[in-house]
């Protein structure tokens, strides 16, 4: 899972980095509105965690702007508590509040269940393989798979759109983050996952990109 947090308060940002980051989740923040808008690319992560006082551009108008082109999920974390705020906020377009000061425990069960509502279900890839979104475990014949966590970041990707393409760039992107990687280094990745399969169910759709095919 990949994480973008608003939030002007260092403490709270290496806090929530620390928190997530410790399950194997990636945690990108930004100090103001502005910048989020001008550096991220929104459309790698699963879930938005935003501050509504911050600095330049505030978080009610960050997210009217990300909803111009972005549907992920947001939940605003602020110590604000009168109506007024919680009707801007759900008017700007996000999906939850949690407020401040909070406990990690509450805020992942709250993530868990705006991004996979069937969190505690696994999503079934044909009659041999599912995958357990939350844990982001392969399972064949509901024993474990041995993966790296490159490997399970990009099946996650693949499985949490199944049915739909996704492009090289997203998938470059989601798993590789800031770093420069070419087309050779990602179908050489697909090729080492697809030999640790025993039904290749990753499918490349020429000059688009690649999926998983719905299983009925």
């Amino acid at each position: 899972m990949k994480i973008l947090l608003l939030e002007d308060d260092d403490f709270i940002c290496e806090q929530v980095k620390n928190y997530f980051e410790l399950d194997g989740h990636k945690v990108d923040f930004y100090n103001d509105g502005q910048s989020l808008l001008d550096n991220s690319v929104l459309s790698i992560y699963d879930i938005l965690l935003l501050d509504i006082n911050t600095p330049i551009k505030n978080g009610i108008e960050t997210l009217k702007e990300i909803r111009k082109s972005c549907d992920t999920p947001a939940i605003y974390l602020t110590a604000m508590n009168d109506l007024d705020h919680v009707k801007d906020g759900y008017a700007a377009g996000c999906n939850d509040y949690v407020r401040k000061p909070f406990l990690f425990e509450e805020l992942e069960l709250r993530i868990n269940q705006l991004i996979h509502k069937d969190c505690m279900e696994r999503i079934k890839i044909n009659e041999n393989y599912c995958f357990d979104l939350c844990s982001m475990q392969l399972f064949y014949k509901k024993e474990p798979v041995l993966l790296n966590n490159q490997e399970k970041e990009l099946l996650y990707l693949l499985v949490k759109n199944i049915g739909i393409a996704v492009s090289p760039d997203i998938i470059k992107d989601y798993v590789w983050e800031e770093k420069d990687v070419c087309d050779n280094t990602l179908r050489t990745k697909i090729k080492k996952l697809r030999n640790k399969l025993e039904d290749n169910f990753i499918t490349n759709i020429r000059n688009i990109g690649y999926k998983i095919e719905k299983y009925d």
